[in-house]
């Protein structure tokens, strides 16, 4: 159900150093997204499963429409978005059109790894900002990030808040995806992670 949990920062480097003291875990170099004027760094979560720490990267420009998951509007680190993985994007993509919900056209992805320079490439659909619902990635025949030897905590819980639960669910569902809901006065997702220094939590800002 999990690709991955998207937790975006203004300031990649002091989020790392925090999260890394907090977990007792060293994370690791992900890569800089072209054009897209960020970088990361990750976590496994277990199985394939891991944790984006997503930036901005200073050594590229800002894009003119700005960085993904809302990056500079925020001013501390932030659970924005979550990928669920998908086999056949483009079949999932019109099955979920068909029972409702237009999670948008597949984008084409890439970026070189930091260890080695491998090149890997993935389609995604454009994530979306104040939304629980997941945006989808397929991997192709890239090796997927969680299957790399990635540092591991454990995924102890991960949620979601929603005005209308149950108009999320329906969203939810017709991609294929469950999520417990909760009412809330506004979307967010809930996270807890655990490292070697006990749990740490995670949310929406």
């Amino acid at each position: 159900m999990i690709d991955h949990l998207a937790y975006a920062t203004p300031d990649l480097d002091a989020t790392v150093a925090d999260l890394e003291g907090r977990l007792g875990v060293h994370t690791a170099e992900g890569g800089a997204h072209p054009g897209f004027g960020t970088r990361n760094r990750l976590v496994g979560l277990g199985g394939r499963r891991y944790l984006e720490i997503i930036g901005p990267d200073p050594e590229q420009p800002a894009p003119r429409d700005g960085r993904w998951f809302g990056i500079d509007g925020l001013r501390e680190p932030s659970l924005t978005t979550w990928a669920a993985p998908a086999n056949d994007i483009d079949v999932q993509v019109e099955k979920a059109r068909a029972e409702g919900y237009d999670p948008g056209d597949a984008i084409a992805m890439s970026r070189r790894s930091a260890v080695g320079g491998i090149r890997l490439e993935w389609r995604l659909t454009p994530p979306r900002a104040a939304s629980v619902v997941p945006f989808l990635i397929e991997w192709g025949r890239t090796r997927h990030p969680g299957a790399s030897g990635l540092p591991l905590v454990r995924l102890v819980s991960f949620a979601a808040g929603h005005p209308r639960p149950s108009e999320a669910r329906d969203e939810l569902a017709a991609l294929g995806v469950d999520l417990d809901v909760f009412p809330s006065a506004r979307p967010l997702l809930v996270a807890v992670v655990e490292g070697r220094h006990g749990p740490v939590r995670m949310a929406t800002a």
